[in-house]
């Protein structure tokens, strides 16, 4: 009666987030397999996602897809751990983990990016620090002078 084989979907435009960034430390947001969302997802706290997501995740933690997690949709976090399927564009400010079973379809920004052999990734990838601006980046002349050197 209570148990269905059928998969659980959330459709909604609504934003779903985590009480408050105190606790954020010892919570962590579970999409367990089965489970389907629809819409976008912010949150202070970590997030493990082992279901199917088509939309945007907004984390100031760690997001976690696991091998049978799905994500149509761009992830914007503090650190993850990729293992599952990904079509869209990751931003994570400090560290990418791609992990043998990952699957990545899209652009990446990253601070640090750590690949395991099989992992798979099709797209561009920024590493590293900020983008310099043309008026900060060195001249041949210049760089020509530190060769010399």
């Amino acid at each position: 009666m209570f148990n269905t084989k059928d998969d659980k979907q959330i459709k909604s435009p609504m934003v779903f987030s985590s009480p408050s960034a105190s606790s954020s430390s010892s919570t962590v947001n579970i999409i367990g397999p089965g489970t389907q969302i629809v819409g976008e997802i912010n949150s202070e706290s970590d997030i493990r996602i082992e279901g199917k997501i088509k939309g945007t995740i907004h984390s100031k933690a760690k997001v976690t897809i696991g091998t049978s997690g799905v994500v149509d949709g761009d992830i914007l976090c503090d650190s993850a751990d990729m293992s599952g399927k990904i079509f869209g564009k990751l931003e994570v400010s400090d560290m990418l983990f791609l992990k043998s079973t990952a699957y990545l379809e899209g652009d990446i920004t990253t601070g640090k990016l750590i690949v395991e052999a099989g992992a798979r990734f099709t797209g561009s990838c920024r590493m590293g620090v900020k983008e310099i601006k043309p008026s900060e980046k060195p001249s041949q002349n210049q760089i020509q002078k530190k060769e010399a050197i």
